[in-house]
């Protein structure tokens, strides 16, 4: 397995995650999320491949299949009223292939990710992630993050 910034050729790798990923959502959130939705079109995608402030990642096997993924983008907040000029690595998503699940794929990823944010000075990295997604709330903590602050909703 490598892992590797995401090109072109892995569109239709990242798109069957993405439809991974929102079917989780969906069926956690119907009321939220589209069945059958993706997060970006092909067009988006091929922007984001591009855009260095927006690194994407990926884990693929020796055919170049995509496995999983990490979509990042840096943050930074200067001259904030209230925020410090800090420099994070968000992590907007991280997918492994549903059947790929429990090969340490993930903490590869997101050990590439920690490497990335290194190389690039960053302060931390956050993320994330829905209170329904009890499996990813269980692999992050297993990674050692920790809640930085908490959204709450009340539906009408």
């Amino acid at each position: 397995m490598e892992i590797r910034r995401a090109e072109e050729r892995d569109i239709e790798g990242l798109n069957r995650l993405l439809l991974q990923v929102c079917l989780i959502h969906h069926r956690g959130r119907p009321d939220l999320f589209r069945y059958g939705a993706k997060k970006y079109t092909d067009e988006q995608l091929k922007e984001l491949i591009l855009n260095n402030q927006r690194p994407i990642l990926v884990a693929v096997d020796s055919m170049q299949e995509v496995l999983g993924y990490a979509f990042c983008m840096f943050q930074q907040y200067k001259e904030d009223n209230i925020l410090t000029d800090k420099k994070t690595l968000y992590i907007d998503d991280l997918c492994v292939d549903e059947k790929q699940r429990g090969k340490h794929i993930g903490s590869k990823l997101y050990q590439e990710v920690l490497a990335l944010a290194r190389q690039n000075h960053c302060y931390n990295v956050t993320l994330n992630v829905w209170s329904l997604n009890e499996a990813a709330i269980q692999f992050y903590q297993s990674c050692g993050l920790k809640p930085q602050k908490i959204g709450m909703e009340v539906v009408l």
